[in-house]
């Protein structure tokens, strides 16, 4: 993974056709995606199920780019090998989710992956301020996290903070949870550089009809743009 600015669309396996994720997968970069989003959930840390490392593993050789996987859950170490061996090159963990964050980051990068930090709504930027030399990027939740298809919340503020915070670090700004062209513009503006979408492109098409996705990415990915221009 080289590291760049560029605007980065991520589309959420978790709004596809989860009886035929590979094709989805695929489908999907083939439109245009840059990143594919697996978000994990043990209906512990987050008020849903959704799928482990045998799902990533199946996945994987199906994803020719990055895959960035969310791990909605706690605790989180015990699983990190596993993750990092299903092939993930992204793992990020929710600073809510356990007593030793520096310890998690640790494990996540001694275990070859990048290393990715989440916000939930109500926590602020300054929970992750000691983190900056630790992390690749720092997933702000624009929902609460559990489901997708969520109203957007909007936090400049705590985009900007953290924006300011890693300074000319080689670390990415992710945003998830209610990402479309209308809102993509609003964080894009704030710092943010990988824009996570579910609904916002997968909505209206289909593996056997997937032009529909390549629409929706380049969607928002002009709105995300149109700011820098």
């Amino acid at each position: 993974m080289t590291f760049d600015r560029a605007i980065k669309i991520a589309p959420s396996i978790l709004a596809a056709d989860f009886a035929n994720f590979g094709a989805e997968c695929a489908a999907a970069e083939a439109q245009g995606a840059d990143w594919i989003h697996v978000d994990v959930m043990d209906g512990h840390f987050v008020p849903n199920i959704t799928f482990g490392p045998a799902t990533c593993a199946a996945i994987r050789p199906h994803i020719k780019g990055v895959m960035d996987v969310h791990l909605m859950i706690s605790p989180v170490d015990a699983y990190i090998d596993a993750f990092a061996q299903a092939g993930a090159d992204i793992l990020t963990a929710h600073v809510e989710a356990g007593p030793h964050i520096h310890r998690t980051l640790q494990a996540i990068r001694a275990a070859g992956c990048k290393a990715g930090v989440a916000l939930n709504p109500g926590t602020p930027a300054s929970a992750v301020a000691d983190l900056m030399d630790m992390v690749d990027l720092v997933c702000v939740m624009t929902v609460n996290p559990g489901f997708g298809g969520q109203k957007f919340i909007y936090m400049p503020a705590k985009i900007k903070s953290l924006r300011d915070m890693i300074g000319d670090r080689p670390v990415h700004i992710e945003i998830d949870g209610g990402v479309d062209p209308r809102t993509a513009p609003l964080v894009a503006q704030a710092g943010a550089d990988v824009l996570v979408a579910g609904s916002a492109v997968f909505k209206g098409g289909s593996v056997q009809n997937p032009a529909p996705y390549g629409e929706n990415i380049r969607a928002i990915r002009t709105a995300a743009e149109g700011v820098w221009t």
